[in-house]
């Protein structure tokens, strides 16, 4: 059991329970005892693709964490809460509401290179304290502006709503201060806003590279449109290569492992490298890097690759002027 599980994770369970999932499923299976990791957090309100490491594929979890992702997401006009999301106190409202125009003009602005300050309710750390933790305690959390790049941002078809409010995934309403959640809904409810309209909240897709914080991003959208939001609804559709057409949901996993049926769904070690090239080494070869030796001559391009033995993984690996080098060995055979 050395691959991938791709779990459309559920609003409510935060990612370290998801895992804790997965490994019930590989004890009750019959499985046996394996290293699990997943590939990027994911908050308890939000939903979607989690990519887990099960075994040897544990050692790639850290580079699925520097993929771009893409992510659905809705945006509440006229209150910002804390924590950017539904689970925060309201810290500032604004009777303004932006119409559908005025959010495709001002998409352009965070669309490529931009900066954002992250949440203060994130899992950045602060003189060695997580800022979430800081936040909770009441105390100030000031973060860095860091850089970030948006590749693609738009509104999704049909999905902005007008004054007359409808619920979406995760949607919610204001009582004394606090944003309250809804039971999650995909539909949408109503017309499409007509033209002039003013608009309660907008759905908008993000391809985004590693390090965005789709919150912050939320936020800015609403100020540079002269009022403030936060996010009701949050769906990663792409981590990496993986998308939600892969994705099993948490009752299909336990049904899978009561079933012992859990090769059903495991996607093998090299499914999270399948944006570089696959290179094909010879008994030989394979010992040597096996041993943490070099290359040297190797017949391959520059950058990394994906070296096997007779479809076996044997290390991810960097080319780089005639020489290739391990980068992360796997110790299967």
């Amino acid at each position: 059991m050395h691959g991938w599980i791709i779990i459309d994770k559920p609003l409510g369970p935060g990612s370290t329970q998801i895992v804790s999932a997965v490994k019930r499923a590989l004890r009750e299976g019959g499985y046996g005892k394996h290293k699990v990791g997943h590939g990027g957090t994911l908050d308890p309100l939000a939903t979607g693709v989690l990519p887990v490491a099960i075994g040897e594929a544990t050692k790639l979890a850290g580079r699925m964490l520097d993929a771009s992702k893409r992510y659905d997401f809705t945006i509440r006009f006229g209150a910002q809460t804390d924590t950017l999301d539904l689970e925060g106190k309201v810290i500032a409202e604004s009777p303004v509401r932006p119409t559908l125009a005025g959010v495709e003009s001002v998409l352009a602005q965070f669309t490529g290179p931009i900066e954002q300050v992250p949440p203060a309710y994130s899992a950045l750390k602060v003189d060695g304290e997580r800022a979430y933790d800081l936040a909770r305690k009441g105390e100030e959390v000031v973060l860095a502006t860091r850089k970030v790049t948006v590749f693609e941002l738009q509104i999704l078809p049909g999905t902005g709503r007008g004054t007359a409010r409808s619920v979406v995934e995760g949607g919610g309403d204001i009582h004394n201060g606090c944003v309250s959640a809804q039971s999650p809904s995909t539909s949408f409810a109503g017309p499409p806003p007509r033209p002039g309209e003013e608009l309660e909240e907008i759905t908008l897709s993000a391809f985004v590279s590693k390090g965005t914080y789709i919150r912050s991003l939320a936020r800015d959208i609403a100020l540079a449109l002269g009022t403030v939001g936060h996010v009701t609804m949050l769906r990663r559709t792409k981590a990496g290569p993986f998308t939600l057409a892969l994705a099993i949901s948490l009752d299909k996993l336990t049904e899978l492992g009561k079933g012992h049926a859990l090769e059903e769904t495991l996607l093998p070690l090299g499914a999270g490298l399948d944006d570089i090239p696959a290179l094909s080494l010879d008994p030989d070869q394979a010992g040597r890097l096996r041993k943490g030796l070099r290359l040297i001559g190797f017949a391959a391009d520059d950058g990394l690759g994906f070296a096997t033995l007779d479809d076996v993984p044997v290390a991810l690996v960097e080319t780089q002027g005639g020489e290739t080098r391990v980068v992360r060995g796997f110790n299967l055979e």
